[in-house]
């Protein structure tokens, strides 16, 4: 599949994968601040953002569109940073492709299975009948019920945009996402990768502990976590500065 995608500045490549519901907007400013130092390429995963929608969803698949993409751009090999989703994406891409790989950022994402947690969110989606709503706010109305965190409310409305006049559409394929949600959620296949990685995870979020780590280096031997205080999930989002020297000072070491 034939991955969107945007390009800032230049110098050797860093490719950024967003997180479940996310795209690649989410990354623009920290990807202008990376494009002072790499050629950055950041990335829609299929049933996400501006590309193509599909019935089929696995890591499997997004890893080929990965591929794919380097290949298109005459990219051979590459710095990676993934979030969330993206960052399992990217740990998967990570097993089979490690001689196309510089460097692997992990962002608040780790190697076991997760139990189901979303499913407040997909609820929320499934209460709304966009066919039914003249404005935006209406929608935003019904998530409020759902969803207490405003970031999250506005991270998801991020994905609702006017496909024509008087007609509102999703950016985001939610019916492929929620039945595929059992892999998404899935442990990372055993494998050990010799990449320098950096997984940095949010001291607020509890998708990485510290009793997680030994088992993260079991995956990835040459491994260090930075830990983001006075962060949740969102790292990137909610502690950008911080965010962003960490990742850089780990790249251009």
């Amino acid at each position: 599949m034939k991955l969107a995608h945007k390009i800032y500045g230049e110098g050797k490549p860093l490719v950024i994968v967003h997180g479940l519901f996310g795209f690649s907007d989410n990354w623009v400013t920290h990807a202008k601040k990376f494009g002072e130092y790499f050629q950055v390429i950041v990335c829609d995963m299929r049933n996400h953002g501006y590309s193509p929608w599909s019935d089929e969803f696995s890591y499997q698949l997004m890893v080929d569109d990965l591929v794919e993409l380097l290949d298109d751009l005459g990219i051979e090999k590459c710095s990676l940073i993934g979030h969330s989703m993206g960052g399992k994406v990217a740990m998967h891409f990570a097993q089979q492709y490690e001689n196309r790989l510089e460097k692997l950022i992990v962002v608040d994402m780790g190697v076991k299975e997760y139990p189901m947690h979303h499913q407040h969110i997909l609820a929320a989606f499934e209460a709304i009948d966009l066919s039914q709503m003249s404005a935006r706010s209406e929608a935003e109305r019904i998530l409020a019920t759902f969803i207490d965190s405003d970031g999250v409310r506005q991270f998801l409305l991020k994905n609702l945009y006017w496909k024509e006049k008087g007609k509102l559409a999703w950016r985001v394929n939610f019916p492929v996402l929620s039945a595929a949600m059992t892999e998404i959620l899935g442990a990372l296949p055993e494998g050990e990768v010799f990449t320098p990685t950096l997984f940095i995870r949010g001291a607020l979020s509890n998708y990485i502990v510290e009793s997680d780590y030994e088992t993260l280096e079991t995956y990835f031997p040459d491994i260090q976590v930075l830990t983001i205080e006075n962060a949740g999930h969102w790292v990137h989002a909610e502690s950008p500065d911080d965010f962003f020297n960490g990742a850089l000072e780990f790249l251009i070491r």
